[in-house]
């Protein structure tokens, strides 16, 4: 695995997407589309104020910084706005595995084929280049429209991870998991990301 790309500034792009270095200045704009309680809702905080949102980039960043994830801003080419961000997170040198996640958009890029032309960026560098073994998702047992989302992609529903996770307000939440792995990637990239090769 070549992990020494996490530690430089990695830039996707295709027609549809551009991903960022989520240090990029740009990370402020993200402000015109954070404050929705409908984006936070599986996402085990909410984003409601300026403080909340400093609280954001300032996590984010920490939790890079000590080699927890690799974030992005995710960038709508159609339109060169700041449409939300997401990451390489659980970052396992190791096992050479990660989770595709913390993935969020503003209400105006959902739907939009913009999150399967950023999850593709994400899938084919993080296998061809990095050269992960196993990259995972998951999403809240509630969430449905996530799941359908990751299922789009290809990924293998794995199983259920009960009280997974707490919530903001203290509740257990069940995941469910997904992935893909090295050795199904060129049969997955032909099959769900055609358009993209």
């Amino acid at each position: 695995m070549k992990s020494e790309l996490l530690q430089s500034d990695i830039i996707l792009e295709n027609e549809k997407v551009l991903l960022l270095p989520f240090e990029n200045e740009r990370n402020i704009e993200l402000k015109e589309i954070i404050f929705d309680d409908e984006i936070w809702k599986f996402m085990g905080m909410y984003v409601r104020n300026d403080a909340d949102f400093e609280n954001y980039i300032k996590s984010t960043l920490k939790q890079k910084a000590d080699g927890i994830c690799y974030p992005f801003l995710i960038i709508d080419k159609a339109t060169d706005k700041v449409a939300g961000s997401t990451r390489y997170g659980y970052l396992n040198h190791a096992s050479q595995k990660c989770e595709i996640g913390w993935t969020w958009y503003g209400k105006n890029f959902q739907g939009t084929g913009l999150n399967k032309a950023c999850k593709y960026e994400l899938l084919n560098f993080g296998f061809e280049k990095i050269q992960f073994r196993r990259i995972q998702f998951s999403a809240d047992l509630e969430n449905k429209k996530s799941q359908r989302a990751i299922e789009k992609l290809g990924a293998v529903k794995e199983g259920i991870f009960r009280n997974n996770y707490v919530d903001s307000e203290g509740k257990s939440k069940d995941d469910v998991y997904y992935s893909v792995i090295l050795e199904e990637w060129d049969v997955t990239k032909r099959t769900y990301f055609y358009e993209f090769n």
